[in-house]
């Protein structure tokens, strides 16, 4: 996988990330919960033979507000790298499915509970998650956890978080990466349901860094103009990222996202995407 300083930073950051922590056939907007994603638009270099569509439309959901992977942009749509992904895997291989942006929290929970049938929304592989009934894809994307300062920072090490709060996203891996160091380093946490007010606690001084996704944090202080900046020496290894059942029942969606992702990788319409978000 907050305290705010500005109203005007506030309403931006809102309806510009509300969107992993997070599809079918029509457009999304940011007034609408559950949607039908387009197909990505993107250039492919070869054909794909598409399946023939399955009556059964899955329910997918995921998160509101983590870009580059899932947000509204300025123009009221639902877009980003999970949502052209999952349209592509999802033309390619014939299934129907309706994207729901609950937030990471509700996402989590309706698959859970058996409301929805699977989530797509930056969810890195873990034994841990595996351990507890995530039942993954192969993975999409290798993105790694980092921290983000504000720009007139003077935090350079682990050690100068000594003493000092830091702000993370619940229930994200970069929560389970400050987890990890915390009492190493002797920092404290803060615990947010979502990545903008996050960032706010930080710019607004109440904690020093906080812990998130290095693509996603890169994305939003580009995005945002925010006065946040990404030192070096704080990245981890990583881990994938994957989308996820916990109904062993529905097994025949992995096995077409995996077969799917094979295929827009060989063709050329995944790397088309990573390059519309990244680049």
């Amino acid at each position: 996988m907050k305290k705010l300083i500005a109203a005007t930073i506030i309403t931006t950051m809102a309806f510009s990330m509300t969107a992993c922590g997070t599809g079918s056939s029509s457009e999304t907007t940011a007034s609408v919960v559950s949607t039908e994603a387009k197909p990505a638009e993107t250039t492919s270099t070869a054909e794909t033979t598409a399946k023939a569509p399955s009556d059964k439309k899955w329910i997918i959901t995921t998160d509101t507000a983590f870009m580059p992977f899932e947000y509204t942009d300025k123009t009221g749509v639902f877009v980003g790298i999970d949502v052209d992904i999952l349209a592509a895997v999802a033309e390619d291989q014939g299934f129907s499915y309706d994207l729901q942006p609950l937030g990471w929290d509700g996402a989590v929970a309706a698959v859970q509970s058996g409301q929805a049938d699977a989530i797509i929304a930056g969810a890195s592989i873990t034994d841990e998650r595996k351990a507890n009934g995530w039942i993954f894809t192969d993975g999409y994307y290798n993105a790694t956890e980092t921290i983000a300062v504000s720009k007139d920072t003077e935090i350079s090490s682990w050690d100068d978080l000594k003493g000092k709060n830091v702000a993370v996203k619940n229930g994200t891996t970069g929560c389970e990466y400050a987890e990890s160091l915390k009492d190493q380093y002797g920092f404290t946490i803060t615990k947010f349901e979502d990545s903008p007010t996050m960032y706010q606690d930080v710019l607004a001084g109440n904690s020093v860094a906080c812990f998130d996704d290095t693509p996603v944090m890169a994305a939003n202080i580009k995005q945002h103009d925010l006065a946040l900046k990404i030192p070096d020496g704080f990245e981890n290894e990583g881990s994938p990222y994957g989308m996820a059942i916990m109904n062993s029942e529905n097994q025949e969606l992995i096995d077409m996202f995996n077969e799917g992702l094979k295929n827009i990788q060989a063709n050329g319409t995944y790397d088309a995407i990573l390059d519309k978000y990244l680049k």
